[in-house]
């Protein structure tokens, strides 16, 4: 139990050491910013699955507290933020006998391509809820902003980031 605790610890300090300093990049003035810290949901999912999925929703949220971007949409994104990394667990357990490496080309773009399905399926999520909360934003550009920082940074940051656990620092992944 104690290691549990200590591995959730690290992860809540880990979201917030490379949240931090990008909460200053806001592209939409209290609802969105460029958010390096989203390459941490496929990390955290496949390498600590539910209880890291559960941490990236959830610091997702506090994060919105401590930046006083809170809003009613915010439950949309505690939600998508639990989903998509979830939904990303539950797509590379479903395949039997095979276990996921990023080393060739073809299994990078199948994860880029699953990244980025997830990408839309939570920016679905979140949309309407800002324009039905907020109708003043921008849907499209909000849209946009969340399908972008939702699959680019796991892509781009992503999978240098679990390339380096898995093969370098010996980190066994959950599935």
């Amino acid at each position: 139990m104690r290691h549990k605790i200590r591995v959730m610890l690290m992860l809540v300090i880990v979201y917030f050491i490379v949240a931090m300093p990008f909460k200053v990049m806001t592209v939409i003035p209290g609802f969105t910013d460029v958010r390096p810290v989203m390459m941490l949901g496929p990390v955290y999912a496949l390498f600590y699955d539910l209880p890291g999925c559960v941490v990236f929703a959830l610091m997702n949220l506090v994060m919105d507290a401590l930046s006083g971007e809170l809003a009613w949409s915010s439950i949309a994104g505690l939600i998508s933020n639990f989903l998509g990394p979830y939904l990303i667990l539950c797509y590379w357990k479903r395949r039997p006998g095979i276990r996921l490496h990023l080393r060739t080309v073809g299994n990078i773009i199948h994860y880029s391509i699953v990244i980025t399905v997830t990408a839309i399926f939570e920016a679905a999520i979140i949309t309407p809820s800002v324009a039905a909360f907020y109708p003043e934003v921008d849907w499209l550009m909000f849209f946009t902003v969340v399908v972008l920082n939702t699959a680019l940074f796991p892509i781009l940051f992503g999978i240098p980031l679990m390339i380096l656990m898995k093969e370098e620092l010996g980190f066994e992944s959950a599935i």
